[in-house]
């Protein structure tokens, strides 16, 4: 699959009839949900979960998502989404990129961008990420590292 950035984190998917929408083809806020999926996937494998979220009181929100929907799908076609975390200032924000893939031909049928921020989840307020986020999520960056002070 020819991806826009190198490595990506990737799950496999299908629309499924409950997917579809009135227009017969994967309606678009299915796509929204499955990035929610595949970033929480990839943030687990990464080592962070809701878990560790509640733990630390700290979570990267999303301030901002685009969607651009290429092209549609249609019930049952192998489709293939990645994931890749693509700039962070390593401070509060990172940015997530999307790219949704039909498998048959390669198609790109979707890409996606999430702006994220760093809240503390008890007040809502935007906070430096914790030691444990930047461990995590810095050296999975696709794009170039923050700059340090």
């Amino acid at each position: 699959m020819i991806w826009d950035y190198p490595q990506p984190f990737t799950l496999p998917l299908t629309p499924l009839a409950d997917d579809i929408d009135g227009l017969h083809h994967t309606n678009n806020a299915v796509y929204v949900r499955w990035c929610e999926t595949v970033g929480w996937a990839h943030s687990a494998t990464l080592g962070l979960t809701m878990a560790d979220y509640q733990r630390l009181d700290r979570a990267m929100a999303i301030r901002r998502g685009t969607y651009d929907y290429l092209l549609p799908t249609v019930l049952d076609e192998q489709l293939t989404l990645a994931t890749w975390l693509t700039a962070s200032d390593g401070k509060l924000t990172m940015e997530r990129r999307f790219q949704l893939i039909r498998d048959r031909d390669q198609a790109t049928i979707l890409r996606g961008c999430w702006d994220l921020v760093c809240i503390e989840i008890s007040s809502g307020k935007a906070r430096r990420m914790p030691a444990e986020f930047c461990q995590a999520y810095l050296p999975a960056l696709s794009g170039p590292l923050p700059l340090q002070e």
